[in-house]
């Protein structure tokens, strides 16, 4: 039985699913989840992350079980709702831990907020300009058009990418989870998020000189769908940088839960 146990709350007339630690912290953390998963992707570091911060983890809007809105589906724009949502949640100046599709937006945040985070963790997330990014993310990313993947039952994709999580057994409770958050049409809807790559990772490599948050980049050393040339892209240009390269592949925060915790929760003793 999972220790996360969820709630909604509208944020800017949108339904926000959400998750929060029992006990009281000196510090806290905003979580938010990778995709195609939901905020259960902490599932196997909750308990040891919830020892160092009281946390708040968020399913994005359009994604897992919270409401999409079209707006919404950039790096850029989301950025804007992530702060909306430590202001919402009364986070003074939380730390941040956004991997996958959090790595951009959070940047993008850390870039027009400087104040806003005491630090971020970030990784797993297409970065690099000109684009490296491994199959299917690549696929989905240049997809021209998108009809094909509307005739694809969305638990097949979903299925496909969770089944190969290495060396971890996803709980049923969690598989489940996963599948509910993409039911109908809402995988291929959240696909234009991470076509914006190809507009606005340039501008954001632009800013990441500019960004004086300190900054965790974690990348699996085996990860196919977003190679460490993306991580390292990111530690030759932040200034406040540190780069951890984990023996796992995309899905760290599960593949290598253990080692993933332990170097969030001492960045976070050290920031």
């Amino acid at each position: 039985m999972s220790e996360i146990k969820t709630r909604f709350r509208t944020i800017d007339g949108l339904s926000i699913r959400y998750a929060e630690s029992d006990e009281p912290r000196d510090c806290e953390a905003l979580l938010l989840s990778p995709w195609p998963e939901s905020l259960y992707a902490f599932d196997a570091t909750w308990s040891r992350l919830a020892e160092r911060a009281h946390l708040i983890a968020v399913d994005l809007p359009g994604f897992g079980h919270s409401e999409l809105r079209e707006d919404l589906l950039s790096p850029k724009a989301m950025s804007e709702f992530i702060v909306r949502l430590a202001d919402e949640f009364g986070l003074a100046k939380p730390h941040i831990v956004g991997p996958d599709i959090g790595t951009s937006a959070v940047l993008f945040a850390a870039a027009q907020h400087p104040d806003r985070f005491r630090s971020a963790v970030v990784g797993s997330g297409g970065m690099a300009v000109p684009l490296q990014l491994g199959s299917p993310l690549h696929d989905w990313v240049h997809a021209e058009d998108l009809a094909p993947y509307r005739a694809i039952n969305p638990k097949v994709i979903v299925t496909v990418a969770v089944d190969k999580i290495e060396g971890y057994e996803l709980p049923q409770e969690v598989r489940e989870d996963y599948l509910a958050s993409y039911v109908g049409q809402r995988f291929v809807d959240q696909i234009p998020y991470v076509q914006a790559y190809r507009t606005e990772l340039p501008i954001l490599g632009d800013l990441l000189p500019t960004i004086e948050t300190p900054v965790q980049i974690i990348n699996g050393r085996k990860d196919p769908v977003v190679p460490v040339a993306n991580a390292e892209y990111l530690h030759e240009r932040l200034p406040n940088s540190k780069l951890n390269i984990i023996d796992a592949g995309h899905f760290i925060w599960e593949e290598a839960a253990d080692d993933y915790a332990r170097a969030v929760t001492d960045w976070w003793q050290k920031n």
